[in-house]
């Protein structure tokens, strides 16, 4: 069975008549839009990443912030929509800009709950940089818990993960923190 038939199959089911001038290009039009939502499986961390680490002897914070994300929750297969706080810290080489993003893209692309994105991202991020630190937030909403279960519309999920000199540090924490403070406002 192709996509595009479960779709069909779908429509029939919640009893509606996929043959109506309507629905009629709605199972291919549907099939085409998951394969764009869920297109991360296709991809590989070599090949977002192309290459695009280079040398610096800078070991401060990098931080990119207010990533847009967009992901489909693995128990529902509904979306959650958010945003994506990457920090590293350098140890000879950096990451080119819109890698950072295209890495939150890749795994947001795939059917996952929040929490093991957010460690996908940071793991990630820690084995192309070798990074001495490295620090991942994410905020969302869940279409799951905002469209169904308990409706509830203004609740945010948050979470993080933090590895090396963010973990073990207090003060590179609050620092971080603190950075996302002051460039939000």
């Amino acid at each position: 069975m192709t996509m595009e038939d479960a779709f069909k199959k779908i429509l029939l089911d919640i009893g509606e008549d996929p043959a109506r001038e309507g629905l009629l290009d709605t199972p291919a039009r549907a099939a085409k839009a998951m394969s764009f939502l869920t297109h991360g499986y296709g991809q590989t961390l070599e090949q977002i990443v192309n290459g695009a680490l280079f040398e610096s002897d800078t070991s401060e914070m990098v931080i990119v912030q207010d990533i847009e994300l967009y992901s489909m929750c693995e128990h529902h297969m509904l979306p959650f929509i958010g945003m994506c706080h990457v920090a590293y810290i350098p140890t000879g080489k950096v990451l080119g800009l819109s890698k950072v993003a295209r890495v939150v893209d890749m795994y947001a692309r795939r059917l996952q709950i929040q929490e093991n994105l957010t460690k996908q991202i940071a793991e990630a991020i820690q084995s192309v940089t070798s990074a001495s630190g490295v620090s991942v937030i994410i905020e969302a909403k869940h279409m799951c818990m905002m469209m169904r279960g308990v409706q509830k519309q203004n609740s945010t999920m948050k979470t993080s993960v933090m590895l090396g000199e963010f973990r073990d540090s207090q003060a590179t924490r609050m620092e971080f923190m603190s950075l996302l403070n002051l460039s939000s406002s």
